[in-house]
């Protein structure tokens, strides 16, 4: 129980620590917006979108637990991160500013992640049938 408390603490000064570095920029409230938009994109998108799934596969008979349902919050999390390059309007002044192809990388991070996430679950499925053949 003391170990929240030592947790809860720790959270408490970095979130001061970062107040303190928003205090000090020129225009805070630039950083503030950012912030909001986040917590916009999950509150306004990810998490009805996953809800909607899970609702989805629930009538359709399916489970979705465990393993999808983390691949899926870990989609969500990586897609709100790209989001910026991904919608970037058309090319930028500077070469150097954006200079990976954000689109294809980001496509390549969801196949993986579709990749273990398959993997992951038929070798689970796999050893659950051997251990209960083996019963």
């Amino acid at each position: 129980m003391a170990y929240r408390y030592v947790v809860g603490g720790f959270g408490l000064l970095v979130m001061a620590f970062g107040g303190s570095l928003v205090v000090r920029e020129p225009e805070p409230w630039r950083i503030v917006l950012w912030l909001a938009g986040g917590v916009l994109v999950h509150d306004g998108l990810i998490a009805p979108l996953l809800i909607a799934i899970a609702a989805l596969t629930a009538a359709a008979g399916l489970r979705l637990r465990g393993v999808p349902r983390a691949a899926l919050i870990v989609a969500g999390s990586l897609t709100a991160v790209a989001l910026p390059p991904l919608l970037r309007p058309g090319g930028v002044a500077n070469a150097t500013v954006l200079p990976l192809d954000y689109l294809r990388n980001w496509l390549l991070a969801m196949a993986a992640l579709a990749v273990i996430t398959a993997g992951y679950a038929g070798t689970r499925a796999c050893v659950r049938r051997a251990a209960a053949g083996r019963r």
